[in-house]
Formats: C-alpha cells, sequence, structure tokens
C-alpha cells in the first residue's frame, strides 16, 4: 500500500483568465491538494506479465474548468471530489514471437460537494474523464524482419459539463500496423506503416468542457494513414 499527499498550485494558462471576462490574472484559484492510496501487485505468467491495481484520490479544492467559450477557458475550485478505480494489464509472449496485450481501467471520477449554480451536483461524474477504458493487441514481433499486429481500443462515454445533462457516447475503433526491422552493425532501421480508424468509424474524439453555448463535441479523424522510419544507435 502506498499512501501520498501533494500540493498542486494553479499554472500560468489556468490563472490566464478571469471568471467576469475582465482582464488580469484569476487570483481567486486556491491550490489543490490531494491525498492518494494505492495497492497493487504483478505476476509472472510464463514468458508474461500480469498486474493489477485499486486506487483512490480524494481531492480538496481540486482546479477544473469552470467555462469555455471562443477559446478563452476560465476555471475555478471544485470542492472535494474523489477519483476512485483499478486497473488490470496483461502482457504476454507466446509460440516464439508472437505477443498479445490487453488493459483495463475502471474510472470513477465524481463530485463529493456541490459547484453547480441551479442544481445540486454533488455526486455527479466529473466531465472530460472517461469512466471505461479498455485497449487490447495482437502481433507477430520478431527481434528482426517483418512484423505486423492489431489493435482494438474502447473508450466509455464521456461527461460534458457538470451538470451531466450532455455526453460523448462511447467507441470502439480497430487499427494495424506492419513494418520491417533489420540492423546493420550498430544501427537498428525501423521501417513502419500504420492505419488507424480500420473502419471509417464517426465518432466524438473529444469534449470541450462547459462549453458555454452547448458545443461540447470534437469530431475525431476517419480512416487515417501513417508511415515513418525509426533510426537506433547502439553504442559501445
Amino acid at each position: 500500500m502506498l499512501p501520498v499527499a501533494d500540493l498542486k498550485t494553479p499554472t500560468i494558462n489556468e490563472l490566464s483568465y478571469r471568471a467576469d471576462g475582465q482582464s488580469g490574472f484569476n487570483f481567486d484559484l486556491k491550490p489543490s491538494t490531494n491525498d492518494t492510496v494505492e495497492v497493487g501487485s504483478k505476476t509472472r505468467i510464463g514468458n508474461g506479465l500480469l498486474t493489477a491495481a485499486l486506487f483512490q484520490t480524494d481531492t480538496d479544492d481540486e482546479i477544473v474548468v469552470a467555462s469555455s467559450m471562443g477559446g478563452r477557458t476560465t476555471y475555478k475550485n471544485a470542492g472535494k471530489t474523489r477519483r476512485q478505480g483499478a486497473e488490470l494489464a496483461l502482457d504476454q509472449r507466446f509460440a516464439g514471437d508472437w505477443r498479445v496485450k490487453a488493459s483495463w481501467t475502471w474510472l470513477d471520477a465524481t463530485y463529493r460537494s456541490n459547484i453547480c449554480q441551479g442544481q445540486n451536483c454533488d455526486g455527479n461524474r466529473m466531465p472530460g474523464i472517461a469512466r471505461n477504458m479498455g485497449f487490447a493487441s495482437l502481433g507477430f514481433i520478431p527481434d528482426e524482419g517483418w512484423y505486423a499486429g492489431t489493435d482494438v481500443r474502447y473508450m466509455g462515454d464521456i461527461m460534458a459539463n457538470d451538470e451531466n445533462t450532455a455526453k460523448a457516447p462511447s467507441y470502439t475503433v480497430v487499427g494495424l500496423n506492419t513494418g520491417y526491422k533489420f540492423n546493420y552493425s550498430q544501427l537498428t532501421v525501423d521501417i513502419f506503416g500504420r492505419v488507424d480508424n480500420l473502419f471509417d468509424k464517426e465518432y466524438i474524439g473529444s469534449v470541450i468542457v462547459n462549453e458555454s453555448n452547448g458545443r461540447y463535441y470534437e469530431p475525431a479523424p476517419g480512416r487515417n494513414y501513417g508511415v515513418g522510419i525509426n533510426l537506433a544507435w547502439q553504442f559501445e
């Protein structure tokens, strides 16, 4: 078990705009304090590693988005918040050069005091944070030569405002990758290519938290491609 306490002061970006729209810094912001407890374990499974963790963070005066409008984002202190969750991950090699990775995170982030005007937000989910996130990949990954793989990424729904009246739905996307790796003396060359959002799924890629005009959602890219090369030199 690992207990941790820390203090976070406002950044220049968070201080830049005042809530009343006047010029000058937002000196009403106070530092936030965090108390975190985490417990975890790691287990070897053949050629693989299984890790698990449980955690909880209680925050006083957490700095969160108050509103966003016209590219100007103002911040406020949220009173008390709590993040609690669990993480599970597997990294396993099998049948020589095959490798599977999988991970899942459950994160329950909620307000523990009321920060809304006109209604009670105590107990609401904090916006901009998914409750569930998952990832899995399968690949043929030798030390040299051709390699290839596929991966699946899941993101749960995300609240877009403090009142929890708007949210971005969950989505699942698939990617493919391939490449060729070889060594030349002390130089390692990796030429690779990748396809993301293989099935050209339309989904919301991000949210603008507490956008004043209700324009919370930003679309994600459709099917997209990328190629590149990595060079690594090993010094003697």
